[in-house]
Formats: C-alpha cells, sequence, structure tokens
C-alpha cells in the first residue's frame, strides 16, 4: 500500500539560525600586514616623507665648555628623498536581481558580496606584505635554516639540538648595533614556524615547572613573547587557495617556512622610526575609517544586477632596513 515519504511530508529548506561564511576575518584568523607595519592615513594618492640621518643622532659630540666661550655645536641631515604611491585594488561581485528575489533566508547576497569581497582584499593585503617583506634581502639582518649552524646559517628550529631562543637573541642584539640602538619589539612566524616552536624543548622548558595534571606546560604566544622580551608575537593565520578558478582547491599559509624580527613604534608620527609603515589613502571618495577602503554598490541594469564593488588603496614602504630581522626556512617542512 503506497505512503508518503519524508520527501512528501518535509521539503528541505536552509535552516534560518545558522549559515557558514567562509571569511578568514570572521574566524578570528590573524592578518600580520597591518600589524607589522603601522598604518599611516594619508590624503594624497602620493608624496614625499623626511627621513633624519641616524648616524647624526647617536655621536658622542659634546665638549667641555671653558668659562665665557660658546658651547660645542652640531646638527643633524635630512632625506627628503622618501616616497610613497598608494596602489588601487579593486574588485567586483555581481548580484542579479533574480538571485536576489529567489534567494531563502538567511542567505542575503548582498551582505554575502560584502563578505566575500572584504575576505578578498584582506588576502591581497597580506600577499603584497609577505611578498615584498617576508622574504631575502630585504632587510640588514638576515640568516637562513640549515643542518648545522655557522655564521649566517641556525640550525633548522625543528631539530632537536638547535636553539631558537639563542638565534633570536643574537639576532636582537645584531638589530640593535645595525640600527643605532633600536630593539627588536615584534615578532612575526608563520603559522608552520610557530607551531614548532611551541613544542620546542627551548621554550617547554622554561615553562613546565609550573605545570599540573590537568594544565601540562604550553609554550603560549603571550609566554614566547616573555621569554624573548617582545612586546607582541604575531602568526601569519591567513590562507589561500593557489589555484585558478575551477581547479582543485590548493590551500597554503601565506608566510611559508619563515620568520621575522622588526622593530614598530607603538605610535607612528614624526621623527618615529619603524621597519615600515603602510600608507593608507584616506582621500580617495567614499573611504571609511583609515584603512584606505571603499565598498559602493551601483545600478548595471544591462546585467539586471547591482554590483558590489571594493577598493584598497594603500602602499606599504621600508623605513629602515636595520629595524627588521629576516630568518629564512627555519624548519624543513609544515
Amino acid at each position: 500500500m503506497p505512503q508518503p515519504t519524508l520527501g512528501d511530508v518535509h521539503v528541505n529548506r536552509p535552516l534560518t539560525n545558522i549559515s557558514v561564511a567562509y571569511s578568514q576575518e570572521s574566524a578570528g584568523v590573524e592578518f600580520v600586514a597591518d600589524r607589522a607595519f603601522p598604518a599611516i592615513p594619508v590624503e594624497m594618492k602620493s608624496d614625499l616623507y623626511y627621513t633624519y640621518k641616524r648616524a647624526d643622532f647617536n655621536r658622542d659630540e659634546m665638549q667641555q665648555r671653558a668659562l665665557a666661550t660658546e658651547s660645542a655645536g652640531s646638527g643633524y641631515g635630512l632625506d627628503s628623498t622618501g616616497t610613497y604611491s598608494c596602489n588601487v585594488w579593486a574588485l567586483h561581485k555581481d548580484v542579479d536581481d533574480q538571485i536576489r528575489a529567489n534567494s531563502d533566508t538567511p542567505l542575503s547576497p548582498d551582505r554575502d558580496a560584502t563578505i566575500f569581497l572584504t575576505n578578498k582584499a584582506l588576502i591581497r593585503r597580506e600577499n603584497v606584505w609577505a611578498g615584498a617583506f617576508f622574504k631575502t634581502g630585504v632587510w640588514t639582518g638576515e640568516v637562513a635554516g640549515q643542518a648545522t649552524s655557522d655564521s649566517t646559517h641556525v640550525t633548522y628550529w625543528d631539530y632537536a639540538t638547535s636553539s631558537p631562543i639563542t638565534d633570536i637573541r643574537h639576532a636582537k642584539t645584531q638589530m640593535r648595533l645595525n640600527s643605532g640602538g633600536f630593539t627588536a619589539n615584534i615578532g612575526v612566524f608563520s603559522r608552520a614556524v610557530f607551531d614548532k616552536l611551541v613544542d620546542h624543548p627551548d621554550f617547554i622548558d622554561r615553562t613546565k615547572y609550573g605545570q599540573t595534571a590537568p594544565n601540562p606546560a604550553m609554550a603560549t604566544r603571550r609566554i614566547i613573547a616573555e621569554i624573548l622580551e617582545l612586546e607582541e608575537v604575531l602568526v601569519m593565520d591567513s590562507v589561500y587557495n593557489t589555484a585558478a578558478e575551477g581547479a582543485t582547491e590548493s590551500t597554503s599559509f601565506i608566510g611559508g617556512l619563515s620568520a621575522a624580527l622588526f622593530y614598530r613604534p607603538r605610535n607612528a608620527g614624526l621623527m618615529t622610526p619603524s621597519a615600515g609603515y603602510t600608507f593608507n589613502w584616506t582621500g580617495l571618495i567614499g573611504t571609511t575609517g583609515g584603512a584606505g577602503l571603499r565598498i559602493k554598490t551601483f545600478r548595471m541594469e544591462h546585467l539586471a544586477s547591482d554590483r558590489v564593488e571594493i577598493d584598497s588603496a594603500f602602499d606599504m614602504r621600508i623605513v629602515s632596513k636595520d629595524c627588521g630581522f629576516f630568518f629564512n626556512n627555519v624548519i624543513t617542512a609544515v
């Protein structure tokens, strides 16, 4: 005897209280580009900036002053050749009228397009930063990983014989000499490198004596920062798909197998050195906040769609090569 099936009595429909959006920012993923280099909002798309001659500030020139004589004189030079020029990166997503009208709750094509484009903009900024500054040949201080250490190499940090704490402290000392007195205060680690350091005996041995049965010794970001005398440890958690549209997804972490140390001032400003700065063009009409981002929606009548478009206007620049130190491929594998 015919009986109704489950499909006859219930039609599957989206739950209204849950949706999954693969937006890294909403998932708490750490993008480091805007945190490693302090941001400077700028009104003009391109301009100059001054650099003080560091050597003039660190020279010991005071002299004893005899009675009724002038004091010894000194001064400092300025370099006005520093420039920035903000590129404008853009992307759009069209929202078709029929798609919007036929979308079930909780789908919201306009909102979803905004989240989609924002995530793309964050990935672009991170890749620009990593591709330009998280690599060899950029910073004054640099070493690479290999099986045994020497003057230009450290032992791979995923080897039991390695000493990452000593390596990083030596790098900080070298940076202080290179930069005329500025010490690295932040560390940037790729996800793969950080995962190795968390379990490295160098760090575990310094935390294990406070452990209990339900609370094993763990080298957290805060603990690693304290041991290395850094203000902050940043981990490059962001990922991106390197495959072309339609091809099988191939997801990689941005950052590879490397790490870096930087001097980052607490606040950007005049006479304030830094490894680098990010110039965000806020003079572009429609930008909000200080990030040089704008999102706009406009009608594409010939497509029977509304276009959601994002612009990201920025330029990332090295201010002092001496205020950075790069560890290239310091582990063997993820």
